[in-house]
C-alpha cells in the first residue's frame, strides 16, 4: 500500500512540473489573469468608490475579497483550456501507455490551477496594499482565509475539468466560466445586498459568493465570523464534491 502511495504521489509532482513549467513559459496566462480583476479593483476605488456607501471608511477593504474571487475564477478558465488541448493533442493517450497512476494526469493540472491562482491572489494583495488596504487580522486568520480561498479554488478548477473534458471547442471549454465571473456582481462583494431590489437581494444573500465573501471580510478586519464561515465551507465542499464526482466519470469516459 505505502508502495502505491508512492508511485502516485512521484507521479503527481512530475505532472505537476510539466504543468506549472507550461505556466511559466507563457507567463501572459497569470498576467492576464491577474490585470482584469487589478483593473476591476482600480476601477471601483477610484471611479465608482465614492459613491458606494458600504459604511466603512475604506473601501478597498471592503471590495478586495470580491476581487479574490474573480480573480480565481478568471483563472479557473486557462484550466480548462489546457485539459481541452492535452485532451485535442493526444497528450492522456500518450501517458495512459506509460506506467504511471491514471488520475495524476487530471491531478496535474488541479494542482496546477491552486499554485497558479495562489500568485495571481499574493500579486492582487500586494497592489490593494500599494493603494490603502489594511487589515488587522492574525495569523490564524490569514490562514483561514488562504484555506477558504484554497477550497473555492478546488471547488472551480474541477467544474473547470468537467469543462475541459467535455467541451466540444477551445471556446466551449472556456465559456464555462462567465457565468461563475458575474456571479460575485449579484452579491455582497461590491456593494451592501441591503441596497439590492428585493428579488436580486434574495438571489445575493442565497448564493455562494455572499458567504465567502463575508467571511473573509470578517476575518481580514478581525470581526466576529459568526455562521458566514460554516455556510462558506459547506458551500465549497458540496461544490469541490460533487465536481470531483462528475469530473472523474467525465475522465474515465473520455479515457476509457
Amino acid at each position: 500500500m505505502g508502495a502505491i502511495k508512492k508511485h502516485f504521489f512521484s507521479d503527481m509532482s512530475i505532472m505537476l512540473g510539466r504543468s506549472m513549467r507550461h505556466i511559466f513559459r507563457s507567463m501572459d496566462t497569470i498576467i492576464t489573469v491577474t490585470l482584469m480583476p487589478i483593473a476591476f479593483m482600480l476601477l471601483f476605488v477610484y471611479v465608482f468608490g465614492g459613491a458606494i456607501q458600504t459604511g466603512t471608511d475604506n473601501y478597498v477593504n471592503y471590495l478586495l475579497p470580491g476581487i479574490l474571487l474573480i480573480a480565481i475564477a478568471s483563472g479557473i478558465s486557462y484550466t480548462a483550456y489546457r485539459l481541452f488541448i492535452d485532451m485535442q493533442r493526444g497528450i492522456f493517450e500518450r501517458f495512459h501507455s506509460m506506467p504511471i497512476a491514471r488520475s495524476t494526469v487530471l491531478w496535474g493540472h488541479v494542482l496546477t490551477s491552486l499554485v497558479s491562482n495562489a500568485i495571481s491572489v499574493v500579486i492582487i494583495i500586494l497592489v490593494a496594499l500599494i493603494i490603502g488596504f489594511r487589515s488587522s487580522a492574525g495569523v490564524m486568520s490569514w490562514l483561514a482565509v488562504a484555506g477558504i480561498l484554497a477550497l473555492f479554488t478546488l471547488a472551480l478548477t474541477w467544474i473547470a475539468a468537467i469543462a475541459g473534458l467535455s467541451a466540444k471547442s477551445v471556446d466551449g471549454a472556456s465559456a464555462f466560466a462567465y457565468p461563475i465571473l458575474f456571479l460575485p456582481f449579484i452579491s455582497s462583494a461590491f456593494v451592501p445586498t441591503k441596497s439590492m431590489p428585493s428579488g436580486v437581494r434574495a438571489f445575493a444573500e442565497n448564493q455562494p459568493v455572499t458567504s465567502i465573501v463575508e467571511a473573509i471580510r470578517a476575518l481580514l478586519s478581525g470581526q466576529p465570523v459568526g455562521n458566514d464561515i460554516w455556510v462558506a465551507l459547506a458551500w465549497c465542499l458540496v461544490i469541490l464534491v460533487v465536481a470531483y464526482v462528475f469530473a472523474m466519470l467525465a475522465y474515465k469516459r473520455k479515457t476509457a
